[in-house]
């Protein structure tokens, strides 16, 4: 049975992240990949800083407890073919149709053209371009590992013994994703944090998709909600300012104590009130992978042109950028959705 509070965190949080890449694109705290000499608004770096901790653990988790009603329906075999269409299709082919814009304006951006000879400048950027579908690229390796592990557990015994988890385990969890955060990271790639990852994406599996403990967690919302807030109010005293991409922030216990109160507040909040459908919500249900897939390359041209080619302030690049972000996203994502080859290599979608 399809729960729609799932897609609904699903498409906010895709929304987020195209938020979340203006303000890293534009930032002024040092981050690795943005607009050089941007001029930047701290307000918005606040936000970035606020939001980076936990908003990917999330899409893991919410990932999880898919795989897992995905897999009643289907064996093995058909939950990896599927996935393979979906997640390494994209993420493969999809540098050499689109993603290679992201490498090619990055190595321009980084001065690098000018030591590459032209014949490999485009094998360079597919290479290079890879941006954010780390994301499914990782997805795509935990979907592998998955079907392994219930290759060992042909019972469910452990999905079954998770189930009899309480709020008391679900909070002591903040512990395990602190001590993944700490193991299993790719040393210059920052962003392939395998360790915390695939423990959000287990206890997903295992944990959450478990209706009892969803219920647990919406009935104990208030509370949850009021330690996120107090732990992003501890988390931003203690991390604004600085690069919140380093590990000395995303592997502190306050940092994991703050992004695990958001993910339970979140999915508690969405669970009481937000487990309904409308005609936009199903749009953007089934819409978000393709706004997620294709949103980075569209907002680094329109960042690019704004940045070296106006006079704009940095209070329009950001509106701009934002604006026409989300509109020629969604655009190129309904023109792309009807072209066969592109919409396979591209969104990972037959038909």
């Amino acid at each position: 049975m399809r729960k729609p509070y799932l897609d609904n965190i699903r498409w906010a949080t895709v929304l987020l992240v195209l938020i979340y890449h203006v303000c890293y694109l534009f930032n002024g705290v040092g981050i690795p990949g943005g607009i050089p000499n941007a001029e930047t608004i701290p307000l918005f770096d606040g936000l970035a800083c606020a939001v980076y901790p936990w908003f990917m653990v999330l899409l893991f988790v919410v990932a999880g407890m898919s795989s897992r009603y995905s897999l009643q329906k289907r064996t093995d075999r058909q939950f990896l073919k599927e996935r393979t269409v979906k997640l390494l299709v994209p993420a493969t082919l999809g540098l050499f149709v689109i993603h290679w814009i992201t490498g090619y304006l990055n190595i321009k951006m980084g001065g690098g053209l000018a030591y590459i000879p032209s014949f490999l400048v485009y094998p360079i950027s597919v290479l290079s371009g890879i941006g954010p579908l780390w994301f499914i690229q990782t997805l795509f390796l935990f979907s592998c590992l998955l079907v392994l592990l219930r290759k060992l557990d042909r019972s469910d015994r452990l999905w079954t013994l998770c189930g009899r988890t309480n709020i008391v385990v679900i909070l002591m969890l903040s512990l395990v994703i602190w001590g993944a955060s700490q193991i299993l990271n790719a040393p210059l790639l920052t962003m392939y944090r395998f360790g915390i990852y695939f423990a959000a994406f287990a206890i997903g599996y295992y944990v959450f998709s478990h209706d009892k403990i969803q219920d647990a967690v919406a009935r104990c919302y208030i509370p949850i909600l009021l330690a996120a807030v107090i732990g992003a109010v501890a988390y931003l005293v203690s991390y604004y300012g600085s690069d919140f991409t380093s590990p000395a922030c995303l592997q502190s216990l306050l940092t994991n104590l703050y992004l695990w109160a958001a993910v339970l507040a979140i999915i508690g909040v969405f669970r009481k009130y937000c487990d309904r459908e409308t005609a936009v919500t199903r749009y953007l249900s089934a819409n978000s992978f393709g706004l997620y897939i294709l949103h980075y390359p569209v907002l680094l041209c329109i960042c690019y042109v704004l940045h070296y080619h106006t006079g704009l302030s940095p209070v329009g690049k950001y509106l701009f950028s934002l604006v026409i972000e989300f509109v020629a996203t969604f655009l190129l994502n309904e023109l792309l959705k009807r072209i066969p080859l592109i919409r396979f290599a591209v969104l990972g979608r037959k038909g």
